[in-house]
């Protein structure tokens, strides 16, 4: 068995709650064992995108894509600012059920990690943000994938997922990075997926209730409207009134 790579490219949207759980993964395993992570992005709004609907990087302002705008600016200026936004704005949709997609709270963000509101404004006058997140969108297209996460690695190859819901730490989350990167010693092992009964199905959206609160859109999966049940329990913890 070769050794696992000592940097990753993670392809992300932060409207994703599946992508911000692996990010919460990888930066475990960064901590422990130094591995270099190069945040990318990823448009699922784009991915998603219905005929005749227009592209996000047409619209004046358009959730995902105007938050990653923020972050390639960001990432022109340091790396390690996009690092911090994307930490700071998943943090605020996937664990508070927050808003950071409206830009008032994004720019209360961005304060948040040390900067100006102003740089939303900048980044959305720039119009080469657009270019920033469209080249790294297309890599992960041209390689054949999909949604997020989607990770590449130094000698080309690129895995989908992990997709997974509460992230190991210690030790657990090596483990599982040592067992992921295995795969990149077999790239003719296309596809593993693990079956979701109704139990995985009910964890999963309630793990999954911040970013449910905190959206404001349907949930698209390649071009089909998934309707996303409340779990009775989940909704009562989160003072909802379940829907039959």
């Amino acid at each position: 068995m070769t050794a696992p790579p000592s940097s990753v490219d993670f392809h992300f949207d932060p409207m994703c709650p599946f992508a911000y759980a692996a990010s919460l993964w990888i930066r475990d395993v960064r901590a422990q064992i130094g591995t270099t992570v190069n945040w990318r992005f990823f448009s699922l709004e784009e991915v998603n995108r219905a005929d005749g609907r227009k592209h996000p990087w047409e619209r004046p302002w358009s959730y995902g894509w105007s938050l990653m705008r923020i972050g390639a600016l960001l990432r022109r200026q340091d790396p390690a600012l996009l690092d911090a936004w994307y930490l700071c704005i998943g943090q605020e949709l996937h664990e508070r059920g927050g808003k950071p997609h409206d830009p008032d709270v994004a720019r209360t963000l961005l304060r948040s990690i040390g900067q100006e509101p102003a740089v939303l404004d900048e980044a959305l006058a720039d119009s080469t943000t657009h270019d920033d997140i469209r080249t790294d969108h297309q890599r992960v297209l041209d390689a054949g994938g999909f949604g997020v996460p989607t990770l590449f690695f130094p000698d080309g190859q690129c895995l989908f997922g992990p997709v997974l819901i509460h992230p190991p730490t210690g030790d657990r989350a090596v483990r599982l990075w040592d067992s992921f990167t295995a795969l990149l010693e077999f790239p003719h092992v296309y596809e593993i997926q693990r079956p979701k009964n109704a139990a995985a199905q009910t964890e999963i959206l309630t793990a999954m209730q911040p970013y449910l609160a905190g959206r404001d859109w349907v949930t698209v999966d390649r071009g089909k409207v998934l309707e996303i049940p409340v779990p009775a329990e989940a909704a009562t913890e989160h003072g909802e009134t379940p829907r039959g």
